[in-house]
């Protein structure tokens, strides 16, 4: 692999170690509270399990982003990459997907199953929510890109050896 390989690769890496840990920070700091009839409502990540799930991935992503950073760059790390860079890619893609339902249905609400939007009460709350999600859907991205390179790279170390 050359040099320029490895700096892209480190430098893809890293701005989605950023985009993660920012996408964690963003949602786990967001909290909003809101009066209704004489009665405090709080709005908060942990209220919502798909916010706990973004999180979670968000973490686990990071960790490997973090510990795939100073990993040698061999054969058989190079697959071994490539097969972990799929899982991260598609958790990150289910935990944004499903954030951005639970996002919709809290902006629009859903009148065929009587529940109203949200954000009108605790606008606060859903900007952060929506900072985080452009977060995580960048690191979505960046991680998308790394996953081209990683595929690029394998295939051409099976090309080198024919």
């Amino acid at each position: 692999m050359t040099l320029a390989n490895r700096i892209t690769i480190f430098l893809l890496r890293f701005l989605a170690l950023g985009a993660s840990v920012t996408a964690i920070i963003i949602m786990v700091t967001s909290h909003d509270s809101a009066q209704v009839l004489g009665m405090t409502f709080e709005a908060k990540f942990a209220n919502t399990p798909t916010f706990k799930y973004f999180v979670g991935v968000n973490i686990l992503a990071s960790a490997y982003s973090l510990i795939v950073l100073f990993f040698p760059t061999k054969k058989m790390l190079g697959r071994i990459l490539l097969i972990t860079d799929i899982l991260m890619t598609l958790l990150l893609d289910s935990s944004i997907s499903a954030c951005l339902a639970i996002a919709q249905v809290g902006k629009k609400g859903n009148t065929h199953a009587g529940w109203l939007p949200i954000c009108g009460q605790v606008p606060k709350f859903c900007d952060r929510v929506t900072g985080s999600l452009i977060a995580g859907f960048a690191a979505a991205i960046l991680y998308f890109l790394l996953l081209l390179f990683s595929f690029h790279n394998v295939l051409n170390l099976y090309t080198l050896k024919a």
